[in-house]
């Protein structure tokens, strides 16, 4: 169904346009609308996009019409269904743009993106621009494609694959703009197989002259609801078969063209591509189980052995498997991976001869007759110490830190032993630790919590130029020693004030908590609602001249004046009907645009506020939020609903928000989706009401005893279901253990899972 499309500007029909979408579709009825919607509201307007439909047999047609009748841009051409490549050659033909791209049909692209990528391209006479992408859906939210991570991290202009291997990986051609000219020049096709991307996507970029990277994410690529396994299409023969024949086309074009890339490809494919063939074990029938079996040689015996020397011990018993055709090992690991084993770890044995060296207790091992000790040998890095902090709070007189430390594979005994220390430099300064009984990764209570309390006076004799410090954990379990840097699994702890100095808490890129000085930057110390204004209040450093706030996004600024106050102080009065937008937000899915604010060149740190501020305009919400540096954000989003709080009595799980005009509360449900489905269930919240306040309160027993995820969603009559979104300020306090379960949060979304 078309979601109102807006009035939309209509190209003269005998002028070419600068950009050809090309969109191939098939039975995507329940996702195709959105997905030409975001198309239709692109800033950069001169465009056409050609619609193949690939012999739909839904009502994926009737929506394609629908567009093409409003929209002269869209035109629809139909075919019988021959797979994608095909379409998408269809669709190239009859396209007649400068500059060429392809949206798969269930996606959504940012309202910028085109004007970003094609700007780029008229700027730079770059064969190619690329950006930057988000996976999403309500389950898991938005958060930054994997494979996109690292090559589209930031801006780089005019770069090419051999200078920036990165993009080795890059397999995907929907991020991308396409200069035409460069694509007839070199005869680009699409195979009639799944997995067509790769192989064109890496072509392209070898015969690039330049490349153009932003770090600006200018698509949405959607997951179903229920994951990429769903109805398990990944694991079926065909679909492998396809799989390895695409890294095949890959392995030869890296032999003949770059072979400097060669590294970086296979570890890729090893660790996407054969990992997905040894998954197929733990469903694969009967009847294709030896099929199955060769598809993976036939890789492996591709890959560069280099790849495996690294290897786990799990890894390196899959590719024993593989290699001996040992059919039965295969489908114990890939049941094993399947069942989250790997995320627990198979416990270890003391070799019975060799007290230092261990081996992997893998399922049927090491009883398994003829597999060769070294295959599921533990390796000194397999046995990494994981110390992870969970809770961060401040006292008088210091900062507690509480955490769990663990060597993979070894029970956490009594007589181990655990250190923590403050890393300052070279520096190791042990701090006051205090260690408990805690569930392990397995749920046995063992002596895996600690406590290290970190001294104030100890963070304010840190030296001038010194502008972070860490935890450093140190572990003994028998035989085994090891160290790590302790990494923080919270997003958003509070930071605290030294005299004049803030501290604050910060989970690097790399996932290890920081101690960060901050110094000599604009504060928020209040926020509040004056009618349609949001007004904010705060000081700036000593010698700031600057008197203005931008409110920074996505090819767009906001200038908002500053009313100087006593002293530093400073006012921002910001009218919300000036920054409400809901015909073009940043943020296809959510419907939400997050900006920025800064004064001069700096961030506004956040000191003086621990909860959300929010300003209602008509259906829009203009909130004050927090990034996971306690740095201001601004966010401009539907009035849905969000919650603020959450609390557990051991029977019982409360959330509750603020309250909106307009906005319906009368289902709020915990949902899970069935294995393999886009189907689920429910589990309807009681849902009370109070002034500018709603509570929704479930009963643990009602969740059922199976372990299962469950999302909180507003699933009521006359709207679409949606997740609801946690406000950052009470991210804080997640993830919570509650008997057993856990509350936490995935990419802004509220999570229970039941055990």
């Amino acid at each position: 169904m078309v979601r109102n499309p807006p009035s939309r500007e209509l190209v003269p029909l005998n002028v070419i346009p600068r950009l050809s979408i090309v969109v191939p579709f098939y039975n995507v009825e329940r996702y195709f609308g959105p997905c030409l919607d975001s198309l239709a509201r692109q800033t950069f307007r001169d465009f056409e996009v050609v619609l193949v439909d690939d012999g739909s047999q839904d009502g994926s047609a009737e929506i394609a019409r629908a567009f093409c009748a409003e929209d002269r841009r869209f035109r629809l051409i139909s075919q019988e269904n021959q797979g994608m490549g095909p379409a998408r050659n269809v669709g190239i033909a009859d396209a007649q743009g400068e500059y060429l791209t392809f949206v798969d049909s269930d996606d959504l692209v940012p309202r910028h993106a085109y004007e970003l990528l094609v700007g780029s391209l008229d700027r730079t006479s770059s064969s190619l621009a690329g950006g930057n992408a988000r996976r999403f859906n309500n389950t898991s939210g938005v958060r930054q494609s994997y494979v996109h991570r690292i090559a589209y991290a930031k801006d780089r202009l005019a770069t090419h694959i051999l200078e920036w291997p990165e993009l080795a990986i890059d397999r995907m051609v929907w991020n991308k703009v396409y200069r035409r000219r460069f694509w007839d020049q070199f005869k680009y096709e699409f195979p009639a197989m799944r997995y067509e991307d790769y192989p064109v996507a890496l072509k392209a970029h070898l015969d690039a002259v330049t490349v153009d990277c932003l770090g600006a994410p200018t698509y949405y690529w959607r997951e179903r609801e229920s994951g990429e396994s769903v109805t398990q299409l990944k694991f079926q023969f065909g679909n492998l078969e396809d799989r390895v024949v695409s890294a095949e086309m890959i392995m030869d074009m890296v032999d003949k063209r770059a072979l400097e890339l060669r590294s970086t490809v296979h570890k890729h494919l090893a660790l996407i591509d054969l990992t997905t063939v040894v998954q197929a074990f733990g469903s694969a029938p009967e009847s294709d189980l030896e099929k199955v079996l060769e598809l993976g040689r036939r890789l492996t015996r591709r890959l560069d052995p280099k790849v495996f020397e690294s290897a786990s011990a799990f890894q390196r018993l899959e590719y024993y498997g593989l290699q001996s055709g040992d059919v039965e090992l295969l489908q114990r690991l890939a049941r094993f991976r399947a069942e989250g084993g790997l995320a627990v770890g198979a416990r270890a044995q003391r070799h019975p001869v060799l007290p230092w060296r261990y081996r992997g207790h893998y399922p049927g091992l090491p009883d398994t007759a003829g597999v060769p000790a070294e295959v599921y040998r533990l390796s000194r890095g397999d046995l990494q110490l994981q110390a992870a902090a969970t809770e961060l709070s401040w006292t008088d007189d210091a900062l507690i830190v509480r955490g769990t430390a663990e060597i993979s594979h070894l029970p956490t005994t009594d007589d181990s032993t655990l250190r923590i220390a403050l890393v300052a430099g070279l520096r190791e300064t042990p701090l006051e630790t205090e260690r408990f009984q805690l569930p392990d990764a397995r749920g046995n209570s063992r002596l895996a919590g600690w406590e290290a309390r970190v001294p104030r006076a100890m963070l304010a004799a840190m030296p001038a130029g010194r502008e972070a410090v860490r935890l450093m954990a140190t572990m003994r379990s028998g035989q085994v020693r090891r160290k790590r840097l302790v990494t923080m699994q919270m997003q958003f702890p509070y930071g605290d004030r030294i005299g004049d100095t803030w501290f604050q808490p910060v989970r690097a890129n790399d996932g290890r908590l920081l101690l960060r000085r901050m110094l000599g930057e604009p504060e928020l110390t209040g926020a509040a609602a004056d009618g349609d204004s949001l007004v904010l209040t705060g000081t700036l450093p000593a010698g700031f001249t600057t008197r203005e706030m931008r409110l920074t996004r996505a090819a767009k600024e906001i200038v908002v004046p500053l009313e100087a106050g006593p002293g530093n102080a400073f006012t921002a009065r910001i009218p919300v009907g000036e920054v409400a937008d809901a015909t073009d937000p940043d943020d296809p899915f959510l419907g939400r645009t997050v900006l920025i604010p800064k004064i001069g060149d700096s961030l506004v740190l956040i000191t003086g506020l621990t909860q959300a501020v929010s300003v209602v305009h008509g259906d829009r919400v203009l909130s004050v939020s927090r990034s996971p540096g306690q740095y201001l954000n601004l966010i401009e989003a539907p009035a849905r609903v969000v919650t603020s709080g959450t609390a557990a009595d051991g029977t019982t799980v409360t959330v509750e928000g603020p309250r909106w005009p307009g906005v319906a509360y009368d289902r709020i449900t915990w949902r899970r989706f069935l294995p393999g489905s886009d189907d689920a269930v429910d589990a309807v919240c009681r849902v009370s009401l109070d002034g500018d306040r709603w509570t929704g309160v479930i009963d643990l027993a009602d969740l059922g005893d199976e372990a299962a995820d469950w999302t909180l969603f507003e699933a009521g009559d006359g709207v679409t279901p949606y997740a609801v979104q946690v406000e950052t300020f009470a991210l804080v306090d997640l993830p919570r253990r509650l008997d057993g379960h856990r509350l936490y949060a995935r990419a802004g979304t509220l999570h229970l899972e039941t055990s």
